[in-house]
């Protein structure tokens, strides 16, 4: 009998050609920003919002939302990460010049969507049609994509909400296949008394990289997340992100025989980014449900993903 880990191995290569079923009933690949437009849902955040965003910060405290990425760090077969840490041209002297100054180097042997990581338009598509129907052929290159790289994404500088859905179950660690639509997300968010608008960035608290170290094996085989209808609801919304403290922010197993179709609905067809393995612990035992956001995204030309540590600020 394969296992979940076994079967997401499988499933792997069908990432990039998942399932269509409601997707091709409509015209998504033509955005709503003219058919130049590369950066999504990012063109949601105004000055203006940035400014009400900034309003939110009360008492100076900051939040790292990455955890850290090392070797051991469990991803997505067949993912892996590896820094070496290196001496060039010291071998053998006390230094260099005569004040004999030394330094150290290193070098990243490993996939870029590990750890913590926004993925950008160019990661999942449909029938190899990506954001603003951009097809793979015409912008996929070896060294790097030709269009909808990490690079062109803009500083992400928006309101934050974080939705406690392990506080609304009662536990800490929230259940592999969990769902959450419309109907959790709406009873969470009124819970905690927040109102999810334009230009937000929303993240999922499970408890879920609380796994890490710990139980890699149920880590990797599954995990509660986002469903189809609320990826459908966030995004009628106008959300710039969603994120969550779990490996790939959609419920898996799945809720249909479809592949990765909350990737679908948020990066395709809607430019919506996704955030993976937040560290949301910090913010949900301080109840931060609403914050300042802000992440600059490393701008390596042409990157599908990117490692990242966004900071939230109240």
């Amino acid at each position: 009998m394969l296992t979940k880990v076994k079967l997401l191995t499988l499933l792997a290569p069908l990432a990039l050609v998942p399932l269509v079923g409601r997707a091709a009933a409509q015209d998504w690949t033509k955005s709503k920003w003219g058919p130049a437009d590369e950066i999504g849902a990012a063109n949601y955040i105004t000055p203006e919002l940035v400014v009400k965003a900034a309003q939110l910060v009360k008492v100076g405290r900051t939040y790292n939302l990455a955890i850290e990425t090392n070797s051991k760090t469990p991803a997505f077969p067949p993912r892996s990460f590896k820094i070496t840490i290196v001496q060039p041209g010291q071998a053998g002297s006390a230094g260099l010049g005569p004040n004999k100054a030394t330094y150290n180097d290193d070098i990243i042997d490993g996939w870029v969507g590990i750890g913590s990581q926004i993925d950008g338009l160019g990661h999942l598509g449909v029938e190899h049609i990506y954001y603003n129907g951009n097809k793979l052929a015409d912008f996929m290159d070896p060294t790097g994509l030709k269009k909808l790289g990490v690079e062109k994404i803009p500083p992400l500088v928006a309101r934050g909400v974080l939705l406690d859905m392990a506080a609304h179950y009662g536990t800490d660690i929230v259940k592999e296949g969990t769902a959450f639509n419309v109907k959790e997300i709406e009873e969470v968010a009124k819970k905690e008394g927040v109102e999810i608008r334009q230009g937000d960035v929303v993240l999922f608290h499970t408890g879920w990289t609380s796994l890490i170290g710990k139980d890699d094996k149920r880590y990797n085989a599954g995990e509660p997340g986002l469903g189809i209808e609320g990826a459908r609801y966030l995004t009628g919304k106008g959300v710039v992100a969603v994120g969550a403290d779990s490996w790939a922010l959609e419920v898996l197993p799945f809720e249909s025989k479809s592949v990765f179709e909350v990737h679908q609905i948020l990066l395709a067809m809607n430019g919506t980014y996704i955030l993976e393995n937040m560290n949301t612990a910090a913010l949900a035992a301080d109840k931060g449900y609403e914050f300042l956001f802000v992440l600059g995204v490393p701008r390596i030309t042409g990157a599908v993903q990117g490692i990242v540590n966004p900071i939230a600020i109240r």
